[in-house]
């Protein structure tokens, strides 16, 4: 069977559908859940520009460390959930995975908006980091599965745009609200709206892609002798953080994304406000950045599907790293908003090529786990960043932190260029 190839899918009484792979085949699944993911993205933007703020105007905390906990506890409930999200849609489909994320959201506003200590907003975050994990990566995988491998980069640059530019424009009108009715409860009444929008779009829309799975394993040439024997998960695991040589890369360099991210999201509006910036413009640099490196997908993505993913993720890390070191030693709006694009750009560059390079490589039978498992390092690094930032940022303040983040993001992508195989949309032997 080829892979332009089809087969039908039964859905208890529901009538038969043909399953066919590919983009203009699935079109408006696909676009609904392009629509989805910038729910989600939402859902997390509405905390960006405004919890920094609170933790040092509501709360009054003056210890870095201690302010960054919120991001700590989203990053491992997010990592950890990752990791089980790819196992859980192998076992009870992609769907139901999907809707118990939104599930799970429903009380964080509620938590944001009321939570009379800072004990509260982490818990929050613990709460939204697992819906993050079911979410997010429950729409990556079911992008994967309908388009099959020949449009994967393009498929991934349009969902991760989608959940980024959801992420920026939050952040954007998140800040706008704030400075004009308070830190609370206004800007996490959207999150509320979105979180109400995506459950019921979830429910009623998306349909389920696992018979997607079936037709492209039929056609895939395995990566790994074993690819077709049923991997464990203990194996697979093992494959994607260490033994294979272009999985382990791409999950170093996500979690070194996400150190860096982690690090923006929660010191960078602290930066800007204590040079004297206003909350509408901390509002525009908290957007500026996930905005270019939602919209910069929109090409890297298809880029990565012609030229390959190596040269994308290692350009793009060393991009990131100018932002940063731009960030750090430069002051003044102007300057910080070039740094902004840059950071976006490079992130841009990384990040829906990642996901398609565990694409390429893990067999369809185990791409789920594989693509939780590259998510579980990916996303850790919020907790390692929101850690090693603040210690750093209360030893010897913000910029030294961004500067040393800056350091390891460079390191990052030198460590693709040497370990990483090139790959394109065929699997690695």
């Amino acid at each position: 069977m080829s892979r332009s190839g089809s087969t039908t899918e039964k859905n208890g009484a529901a009538a038969r559908r043909p399953v066919t792979l590919g983009l203009s085949q699935n079109l408006a699944q696909f676009v609904l859940l392009v629509s989805v993911n910038a729910l989600v993205g939402g859902t997390l933007g509405q905390e960006r520009t405004v919890l920094p703020l609170l933790a040092g105007q509501v709360f009054h905390l003056d210890q870095y460390t201690s302010a960054l906990t919120y991001i700590l506890a989203f990053g491992l409930a997010k990592a950890g959930m990752n990791y089980f999200a790819g196992t859980l849609s192998d076992r009870y489909g992609r769907k139901p995975v999907l809707v118990a994320g939104w599930l799970v959201a429903i009380p964080v506003p509620l938590l944001l908006i009321f939570g009379p200590s800072w004990g509260w907003i982490v818990a929050a975050n613990v709460v939204l980091g697992i819906s993050q994990g079911l979410t997010w990566s429950t729409t990556v995988v079911m992008k994967m599965d309908l388009v099959g491998p020949s449009r994967r980069g393009l498929a991934m640059g349009l969902n991760e745009a989608a959940g980024y530019l959801g992420v920026a424009g939050t952040a954007l009108a998140t800040g706008y609200i704030a400075a004009g009715y308070g830190l609370r409860p206004g800007p996490f009444l959207l999150g509320a709206a979105y979180i109400a929008l995506g459950l019921g779009l979830s429910v009623l829309a998306v349909r389920e892609t696992r018979h997607h799975v079936a037709l492209e394993a039929a056609n895939h040439t395995a990566a790994h002798a074993q690819a077709g024997a049923g991997l464990s998960t203990r194996e697979i695991f093992t494959l994607t953080s260490f033994r294979d040589k272009s999985l382990s890369s791409v999950s170093q360099a996500g979690m070194v994304n996400n150190l860096n991210d982690g690090l923006a999201w929660g010191l960078f509006p602290v930066l800007f406000a204590s040079a004297g910036l206003s909350v509408g413009r901390i509002g525009i640099l908290a957007a500026v950045y996930p905005a270019v490196w939602g919209a910069g997908q929109l090409v890297t993505g298809a880029l990565s599907d012609r030229i390959g993913r190596k040269g994308l993720i290692v350009g793009g890390m060393l991009v990131q790293a100018a932002g940063l070191t731009m960030t750090a030693f430069g002051t003044g709006f102007g300057l910080w908003l070039v740094a902004a694009v840059l950071l976006g750009a490079g992130t841009a560059m990384v990040y829906p090529t990642l996901l398609a390079a565990i694409g390429d490589v893990a067999h369809p039978q185990w791409r789920a786990r594989s693509v939780g498992i590259y998510r579980l390092w990916r996303d850790g690094g919020f907790a390692v960043g929101a850690l090693l930032a603040g210690l750093v940022a209360d030893a010897f303040g913000i910029p030294a932190a961004i500067a040393v983040v800056a350091a390891l993001t460079a390191a990052s992508g030198l460590l693709v260029a040497v370990r990483m195989r090139g790959t394109d949309h065929h699997p690695v032997a």
